[in-house]
């Protein structure tokens, strides 16, 4: 057989274009579930603009009026001095604005009620009486805010807060900064419980973006809407971080975030007193607002209410569903999380995975009742603790990279190295004819991969097992599949019985079965890792930051450039190798091929709850060629060895 011709080559690489291309429209079906945090919405009116600051004034005076009135006496003239002059700017610019006057006449009379009261030096409570039925009223004119999807992580935030704010509020929110002494009026400490109580996120939000008139509070227009917005929920939980609230925040309650934001705690206890509702729970949610974000539970929370439902039906007797239960907590939930806690505490992540695993043994016989309820408590424990690590801190720019990268080269290369070995073949056997069927496999399984994505997303709920039963029958398919093409290719190598094939078979076509069994395999190949990659990213993103988002996508394009250098190395150093040489180095390509997915195989088939779980007395655990520390799936891929070991030799006595 002659060669190939150069021109040949690049037709050959060219094929594969599609298919990176088509690897980067699925995943940017992740991208459009997650947009970028916004810059911050500009007001696009004058009245707009001065609604927003009206209510942040009238919030002011109700929240600081006792700080400069005390029993109808003035016990801090700088605070009773600035309570008279934004009283007044109230009434200024609520006289000079016709538009909203004839909107609401009643906001100028409250205004001037609230001058009065202050010139007065009236009690406290009729001050945020006044001042609150002042900015409800505003609020009712106001146009609902731009709100957060998700703010950013504690961690990011707390950095945030001492670049930007320490200096003057203190390293804690205390109002004792190094420049505090020199300013007047004195930084406020956002640990004060009582102020707390009467300030609403929203003023505080308007206090961050637009700074407050005559004092030392700056507009911190430099930080994005998401960083504002993300700065006004820790200062507001600043206050309940440490009191006794007797809440841990189950009772979520029926209000909005716009309302959350818009009201402080002691308005929202008033007004939901009718649901149950506790200023404990209210203080709780304050304290850790991310279950006001969290319409999607997220995997750990998933995670952790199964394994919860799972230990309720062990309790009562029924063993089957108690497994069943343990078995979705790990897939259905701790799985998604795994490339993401792996960056932060790889050891804690195996530890977890351990126990869940002992579970589900644990779960069928009530005899195990001390050691459940161990491995419960241990788990449990566990899964807050990487709930913690993974709330409260971001992945570094560099890790997030390396995250994306690792994935997509991970599940990727498997089902390149199929494709490209298979093409090869074809091409070396002159069954050009037979590449449409390889290339409609992956374009298919491309295509498939992010339709069932999104469908999951939207329509039906797949669940962690049916996915995992998916990757074990399509990877052990994979398997046996690879396993007969290297058996194939080795018989191929002596040139003999190479020649013998060629005048058997240069002028047949292959048959139709023979065709479209490579399309399946081509398909079941790429369609495995492609659902399985776009489910991970989803994942790493909600560990990331809105701007990290660059270093995501760039992890990904690396990986897909190395995939695409790999393509054109295997192409082009493939085509010269001898022929005999190609069929030997290809027969040892598909042989790992099969091994590794073999061992994966029996992997997602242990996960799913197929196959029994029987561990090694050692821990030998290498993901990257599927060896698990698991007898089962050792046993398997040492099947693959010894049988391809027992071919050759036979294959050899045949020979001579």
């Amino acid at each position: 057989m002659q060669p190939l011709s150069a021109s040949m080559d690049r037709t050959f690489q060219m094929r594969l274009l599609p298919l990176f291309t088509l690897i980067l429209f699925s995943l940017a079906l992740v991208f459009s579930q997650h947009s970028v945090a916004s810059t911050s919405n500009e007001l696009n009116n004058n009245n707009q603009t001065q609604l927003r600051q009206l209510a942040q004034l009238a919030e002011y005076v109700g929240v600081d009026y006792d700080a400069a009135i005390e029993k109808g006496e003035i016990i801090n003239k700088d605070e009773y001095q600035e309570m008279l002059e934004f009283s007044a700017l109230i009434v200024e610019k609520l006289a000079d604005n016709t538009q909203l006057n004839q909107q609401n006449p009643q906001l100028y009379r409250e205004a001037l009620a609230l001058q009065t009261s202050i010139k007065n030096k009236q009690d406290i409570r009729l001050v945020r009486d006044i001042s609150g039925k002042l900015r409800s009223a505003l609020l009712t004119l106001m146009p609902e805010s731009s709100l957060p999807k998700h703010l950013a992580s504690i961690a990011a935030t707390k950095k945030l807060f001492q670049t930007n704010c320490a200096t003057c509020h203190g390293v804690e929110g205390r109002g004792n900064g190094v420049l505090a002494e020199n300013l007047s009026p004195e930084p406020t400490d956002f640990t004060d419980v009582a102020r707390a109580e009467n300030r609403s996120i929203l003023g505080l939000f308007d206090a961050i973006s637009n700074g407050l008139d005559d004092t030392a509070m700056p507009a911190f227009t430099q930080l994005k809407e998401q960083e504002r917005w993300s700065l006004a929920f820790y200062v507001s939980s600043l206050a309940f971080q440490k009191s006794d609230q007797g809440s841990t925040g189950h009772i979520l309650p029926k209000v909005t975030l716009q309302e959350w934001v818009n009201h402080s705690p002691s308005q929202l206890t008033q007004s939901l007193k009718s649901q149950g509702v506790t200023t404990a729970d209210i203080a709780a949610l304050r304290a850790k607002p991310e279950a006001l974000f969290d319409h999607q539970p997220s995997p750990l929370t998933i995670a952790r209410n199964l394994l919860t439902s799972a230990k309720k039906a062990f309790d009562n007797g029924d063993y089957s569903q108690a497994k069943t239960l343990a078995v979705s907590a790990y897939l259905d939930g701790f799985e998604l999380i795994e490339n993401s806690l792996d960056a932060h505490d790889q050891n804690l992540r195996k530890s977890i995975e351990v126990n869940l695993m002992q579970l589900r043994h644990l779960f069928s016989n009530i005899q195990n009742a001390s050691q459940v309820q161990a491995t419960f408590d241990t788990s449990m424990r566990q899964l807050a603790e990487a709930q913690t690590l993974l709330t409260e801190s971001n992945l570094s720019n560099t890790t997030l990279f390396s995250a994306s990268l690792v994935i997509l080269l991970r599940e990727g290369l498997e089902a390149l190295l199929v494709v490209i070995a298979l093409m090869t073949v074809l091409i070396r056997t002159n069954r050009r004819d037979a590449l449409k069927y390889l290339h409609l496999g992956w374009v298919v399984a491309l295509i498939a991969g992010g339709a069932t994505w999104v469908t999951a997303q939207t329509l039906i709920e797949i669940s962690g097992a049916s996915r995992e039963m998916m990757e074990g029958f399509g990877s052990l398919f994979a398997a046996l599949m690879l396993f007969y093409v290297g058996v194939w290719m080795h018989s191929k190598t002596h040139a003999a019985h190479w020649q013998a094939y060629i005048n058997k078979k240069i002028n047949s076509q292959l048959k139709a079965g023979t065709l479209w069994g490579i399309a399946l395999l081509s398909f079941v190949a790429v369609y495995r890792e492609i659902f399985e990659t776009i489910l991970f990213y989803q994942s790493l993103l909600t560990q990331s930051e809105s701007g990290q988002f660059n270093y995501f996508i760039g992890g990904i394009l690396s990986g897909i450039a190395i995939l695409a250098l790999t393509t054109w190395g295997l192409l082009k150093y493939s085509i010269k190798l001898p022929l005999a040489k190609f069929f030997s180095t290809t027969t040892y390509l598909l042989l790992i091929l099969s091994f590794i997915l073999m061992g994966k195989a029996i992997t997602a088939l242990q996960e799913a709850a197929v196959v029994p779980i029987n561990n090694l007395p050692i821990n030998i655990e290498m993901d990257w060629v599927g060896i698990g520390s698991t007898w089962e799936g050792i046993s398997a891929q040492l099947a693959v060895l010894i049988l391809f070991i027992f071919y050759m030799i036979r294959s050899k006595k045949k020979v001579a």
